[in-house]
């Protein structure tokens, strides 16, 4: 399973070790939260268009058929925010709000708003950071290591349990809860891996 996820990573593939990396450090409720923070690439290339007076920089993050909305938004915005002050502030957030809320209906997904900086997943600021690195190998590394340790730690313990199963309900139920959690964890990965692997061969 690890040389599965490794020859993934050495192809780039930074979204399948991003999803593994939230499995591991963020928790699934938490993984698609990044679009919607300062330091996300949606945000980072509004601020771009916005200081160079250019809207291409976004077009990328939004469906061809709200790209008229995200135009007259960025329109109204270069208006505004020429006022300077609060009045370029306000016009900033705006065209922040608007574009990210436009982009997470392009995922189904909905909009609650820009969070705050510093709340972006570890998990993505990883992956960016691999990106801007134009490498995977270190992040690829990493999340191979931290995935052989992780199991490694739950099959110990379910082994060291399953010892004791039958010499009680209370052991047996004990070994079952840590059977569980091994069990779940190699079947996320495996799931994630393989999901990935057959999307990528189509």
């Amino acid at each position: 399973m690890i040389k599965i996820m490794e020859k993934k990573t050495r192809k780039g593939n930074l979204f399948l070790v991003t999803l593994i990396i939230g499995i591991l450090f963020v928790g699934v409720s938490k993984m698609y939260a990044h679009c919607d923070t300062p330091e996300g690439p949606v945000i980072e290339a509004a601020k771009l268009a916005l200081q160079k007076g250019d809207v291409t920089p976004v077009l990328k993050w939004v469906s061809k058929d709200v790209e008229n909305e995200i135009k007259e938004a960025f329109a109204i915005t270069l208006k505004v925010r020429s006022q300077g002050g609060d009045a370029k502030q306000l016009a900033d957030m705006y065209f922040f709000e608007t574009l990210v809320r436009l982009h997470r209906a392009g995922e189904g997904e909905p909009y609650t708003g820009i969070k705050p900086s510093g709340s972006a997943d570890p998990a993505f600021l990883a992956a960016d950071k691999a990106l801007e690195q134009n490498s995977a190998d270190g992040l690829a590394t990493h999340i191979a290591k931290t995935v052989q340790e992780e199991i490694q730690k739950r099959f110990a313990r379910a082994m060291e349990l399953k010892k004791h199963a039958n010499e009680s309900v209370e052991a047996g139920r004990e070994y079952v809860e840590a059977y569980i959690k091994y069990i779940h964890f190699v079947e996320s990965v495996h799931t994630l891996v393989a999901g990935e692997s057959e999307e990528s061969g189509h």
